[in-house]
């Protein structure tokens, strides 16, 4: 979810203590408030949006993991059939490919991760969202309640006042509760600079690496060949 997005949950959720207790007081208090409920509708469907995106590339990503997986085991079979007719080259190549897919299967599985966690963070807030608009319906319809009240009192301004401190702490309130939820742990990794010998040497031992693994599994496959 975008910054500007976050941002604007966060507003909406928090719902701006200082302006709830202006707008309780002015002529149009009713058709201001009621033009908030309407803006945290427009930022749900938003976040809807975004939750909906997040939904279809974890169920995408969940396919790839199990296709990877799949086709792992068949290079597998492959490999041992290759072994089977003597042809080396053959189990070689199945052999190199096994190593590229499984080190696609941390990514996958990393990227599932995240994007579950983001999933359950925007349910979070359409939720919040829902709640904050269930509050602002509750408030104008006590805010109504009172000025009709305080206009058959002759101007009394008990309930109104009422009406805004309640508004008031329940704003502050979730806050809070927002605030913890966007404090989490933060960290950034510095970047390392090498120069381009040591890359060169680092992609060789890379390289010796890979066929050194090759090589074992497919002394492996032959050993269970023979057995």
């Amino acid at each position: 979810m975008s910054e500007s997005l976050v941002l604007r949950v966060k507003r909406l959720i928090s719902g701006s203590v200082n302006g709830v207790v202006d707008t309780l007081e002015t002529a149009n208090a009713e058709m201001v408030m009621r033009e908030s409920i309407r803006e945290i509708e427009r930022a749900t469907d938003d976040v809807r949006e975004e939750l909906a995106r997040t939904v279809a590339t974890r169920h995408h990503t969940v396919r790839l993991l199990e296709r990877t997986k799949a086709k792992l085991a068949e290079l597998s079979e492959r490999a041992k059939l290759a072994v089977g007719q003597g042809r080396d080259d053959l189990a070689e190549a199945a052999l190199s490919r096994q190593i590229d897919l499984e080190a696609e299967i941390p990514v996958h599985e990393t990227k599932i991760t995240e994007a579950t966690a983001k999933q359950v963070e925007l349910e979070g807030y359409v939720a919040g969202l829902a709640a904050r608009k269930r509050e602002m319906e509750n408030d104008i319809a006590a805010f109504v309640s009172a000025r009709e009240s305080a206009a058959q009192a002759a101007g009394g301004v008990g309930p109104g006042a009422s009406v805004a401190t309640k508004a008031e702490r329940r704003a502050d309130q979730a806050q809070q509760a927002f605030e913890r939820a966007m404090n989490g742990p933060a960290g950034a990794a510095a970047g390392t600079k090498v120069d381009r010998e040591t890359a060169a040497k680092l992609h060789e031992l890379d390289r010796l690496s890979r066929s050194s693994k090759v090589a074992e599994r497919l002394a492996s496959l032959k050993t269970s060949a023979q057995a």
